[in-house]
C-alpha cells in the first residue's frame, strides 16, 4: 500500500520543526520509524492516523525573497518536499499576525495545485481563539486550524482535516508484480543518474544544474531476457561548499524514500572519492531496512591500476562498511559501460537471497552442528542451551532462536550461527536478522 506524504511548511520560526515532533511522537500517531542515520535534524518520520500509516517531512523555513544562499537552498529543497507530498501543511504565528512572507508562502502553495491545511500555531491557552486568529482568512487557504505545537492543543483536528485529503488507499504492487525494483542510492555525483543512462539505454535522466536542486526520482523499466527491473533514480543533488550539511539532509529524505520502495539496492561509491561518511550513512539506511545491497564501484576506468589495486581497494571497503560483509562489491564504469551487464546476474542473486526460505527441519540440523562444534557460552556454571531454530519472514530473511535464558545468549554466539547459516546457503547480498526468545516467553 502506498502512503500518503504530509509536509510541512512555512516561514522560519513559527514552529515547524515542534509541529514535526509532536504529530510525529503523539500516542495517537505514534512514530514507527525514524530515519536511520539523521539524528540532531529528524525531517522523515512515519506515523499513523485513524489507522491509516502515512509520511511526515519537515522543511527548513521558506523565505519567498531572500539573498541568503542557505536560506534560497532551503527554499528550494521545501519545493521538493511539496512535490513529494498529497497534502501541504502551511504554518503560521499567530502572534506575529500574517506577514507578507506568510502571503507569498500561501501564493506559492496555491500555483502547487496540491491540497493545504491552514494552521496557525502559538494559541497557547485553550479557549475561544483571539481576533488575530481570524485575521489568516485573509490568506486565502480557507479555514485555519488554531493548534499549540508545545502543548498539542488542536492538532488531532489538524490531522483530521489532513486525513480528508489523503487519497484512497489502493495496492500499486500489481503495476510492479514481476519486477525485481532496484534502487541507485549513495551521495551526490557518484553516477547514479549516468548508470541509470547507461541501462535504459537513452537520456531520461535529467540533474538540474541549479546548485542544491534536484528533479523527482525517476523509474525506468528494463527488460533483460524474461526478467523485468524497475530501477528507481534518486538523482543527484549538485555539492555547494556553503550548504552541504543541508544537501546532504535532503540526500538522505530522498535514499529513504527509495530504499524503501526497493527490493534491491545498488550503493554507488565514487572510485575517486572512496567511502565517505555519508555513504556510511546511506549504506546504514539500507541496512536496517533489511535490503539487499550490492556495492557498485563506479568511475573504476579512471583509477590507475596495479597488480593488486581492486583487491586492496575492496580490502579498504570492507574495512569502511564493516556492518555488511555480505554484500558483494562490483567495480563499473557507467560511463564506458565496464561490467554493467554484469549487475543483472548479481541483482537476480542478491534478490534470491533475501527471499529465501530454509525448512526448520535444515535449520535445526545446521543448529545442532554448530552446537556440537562450538559449545554454547556459560555464565556463573550456567549453560546456554538453544532448543530449536526456525524462520519466521524473508526480507531479510528473519530466524527466531528458542534457547532457556535469553540472557546467556551472547551477541558472538548469535553472530556465530548467523555465520554458519551463511557457509551453508550463501544468502549473498542480503542481512540476516536474527531473534533470541526465551522458552515461555510470548512471542
Amino acid at each position: 500500500m502506498s502512503r500518503p506524504v504530509v509536509a510541512i511548511v512555512g516561514r522560519p520560526n513559527v514552529g515547524k520543526s515542534l509541529l514535526f515532533n509532536r504529530l510525529a511522537e503523539r500516542k495517537n500517531a505514534a512514530i514507527v520509524e525514524d530515519t536511520p542515520g539523521v539524528t540532531r535534524d529528524r525531517i522523515y518520520a512515519r506515523a499513523e492516523w485513524r489507522g491509516r500509516a502515512f509520511d511526515i517531512i519537515d522543511t527548513g523555513g521558506i523565505e519567498p525573497k531572500t539573498d541568503n544562499e542557505i536560506l534560497r537552498f532551503m527554499r528550494e529543497q521545501a519545493y521538493i518536499a511539496i512535490s513529494h507530498a498529497d497534502v501541504v501543511i502551511l504554518v503560521t504565528d499567530v502572534r506575529t499576525g500574517v506577514t507578507a512572507a506568510d502571503a507569498d508562502v500561501a501564493a506559492m502553495l496555491q500555483r502547487s495545485k496540491k491540497p493545504v491545511v491552514l494552521c496557525v500555531n502559538k494559541l497557547d491557552t485553550p479557549g475561544d481563539p483571539p481576533a488575530d486568529f481570524y485575521e489568516f482568512y485573509n490568506l486565502g487557504m480557507g479555514d485555519p486550524v488554531g493548534i499549540s505545537a508545545m502543548h498539542g492543543y488542536g492538532t488531532g483536528d489538524l490531522l483530521d482535516r489532513c486525513f480528508e485529503h489523503f487519497p484512497e488507499e489502493t495496492d500499486d504492487t500489481d503495476e510492479e508484480e514481476g519486477m525485481i525494483k532496484v534502487a541507485l542510492i549513495g551521495k551526490p555525483n557518484a553516477g547514479k543518474s549516468s548508470l541509470t543512462k547507461r541501462i535504459v539505454g537513452e537520456e531520461r535522466v535529467i540533474v538540474s544544474d541549479i546548485p542544491g536542486t534536484t528533479r523527482d526520482a525517476i523509474d525506468s523499466v528494463v527488460t533483460r531476457g524474461d526478467d523485468k527491473y524497475l530501477f528507481i533514480d534518486t538523482a543527484g543533488i549538485r555539492k555547494h561548499s556553503k550548504v552541504n550539511e543541508e544537501i546532504e539532509k535532503f540526500s538522505v529524505m530522498r535514499a529513504v524514500m527509495a530504499i524503501e520502495r526497493a527490493d534491491v539496492c545498488l550503493l554507488m561509491i565514487d572510485a575517486q572519492d572512496g567511502v565517505t561518511d555519508q555513504d556510511t550513512k546511506i549504506a546504514g539506511m539500507a541496512h536496517d531496512s533489511g535490503k539487499a545491497v550490492i556495492i557498485v564501484i563506479n568511475k573504476w576506468d579512471l583509477i590507475e591500476k596495479e597488480t593488486s589495486t581492486q583487491a586492496e581497494y575492496e580490502k579498504k571497503v570492507r574495512t569502511q562498511l564493516a556492518y555488511m560483509p555480505y554484500a558483494p562489491i562490483m567495480f563499473i564504469s557507467a560511463k564506458t559501460g565496464l561490467r554493467v551487464e554484469n549487475l543483472f546476474a548479481k541483482i537476480q542473486e542478491v534478490y534470491a537471497s533475501n527471499n529465501m526460505r530454509v525448512t526448520t527441519g535444515m535449520l535445526n540440523t545446521i543448529l545442532a552442528d554448530a552446537t556440537a562444534r562450538v559449545q554454547p557460552p556459560t555464565d556463573k556454571g550456567r549453560r546456554l542451551k538453544v532448543y530449536y531454530m526456525t524462520q519466521v519472514g524473508v526480507r531479510p530473511p528473519t530466524f527466531v532462536c528458542f534457547c532457556n535464558d535469553a540472557k546467556l545468549f551472547h551477541y558472538s554466539y548469535l553472530r556465530y550461527l548467523e555465520n554458519r547459516l551463511r557457509d551453508v546457503y550463501g544468502f549473498h547480498g542480503t542481512p540476516i536478522k536474527m531473534i533470541v526468545r526465551q522458552r515461555g516467553e510470548k512471542e
